[in-house]
């Protein structure tokens, strides 16, 4: 999966752009316009600083981003900050490096990006809860053989079970219990 930055951002920067020339060329004759000019700016480089940010690939071994591949095994923690859209995201790494993601795209595309984080960081915590736990896959444990012990329920009388042993002891002795012979049968 290839996650690349909404191009509305790219758009938004540019209307905020225009809009701090625009405060800018009033600021000129009214001199409180230049707050405007000034926070419009900010706000200009701000969404534009997001607009460009690197592309997010999820590979089957590896988190791309830009051009650095990080691969899952090296993931220790992935913490979801309180933003949403744009998506920022703290990854730990094995050597207890840790990474600001941020995918500034909609919400879709960003909830969709969480959850593939989360699905292949296989080895991390995911928000300080191990990742099996944290997606309710409980590992079975080895089951053990218990040695049940059958309930033996008296189904016969002892005179009848008496009978049945003669009759068994019979049947190994000749191998039928009939008392016609085989030539009878045909």
């Amino acid at each position: 999966m290839r996650y690349t930055p909404s191009r509305q951002y790219l758009t938004a920067g540019l209307v905020a752009a225009a809009l701090a020339v625009v405060s800018a060329v009033f600021a000129t004759e009214w001199i409180i316009a230049l707050v405007g000019a000034i926070l419009f700016l900010l706000s200009a480089i701000a969404v534009m600083l997001l607009a460009f940010r690197p592309t997010i690939e999820i590979q089957e071994q590896f988190l791309v981003v830009g051009r650095r591949a990080i691969p899952w095994v090296d993931v220790r923690r992935v913490d979801r900050t309180g933003w949403i859209s744009p998506l920022a995201v703290f990854v730990t790494l094995v050597n207890d490096e840790r990474m600001l993601l941020v995918y500034p795209g909609d919400l879709d595309s960003a909830n969709s990006l969480l959850r593939h984080i989360r699905r292949n960081a296989r080895e991390a915590l995911i928000d300080g809860i191990p990742w099996v736990q944290f997606w309710g896959e409980v590992v079975p444990a080895p089951v053990e053989k218990k040695e049940t012990e059958t309930a033996k329920y008296q189904l016969l009388r002892s005179e009848d079970e008496a009978e049945v042993e003669r009759l068994f002891q019979v049947l190994k002795t000749v191998g039928h219990l009939d008392s016609r012979q085989p030539s009878d049968e045909k």
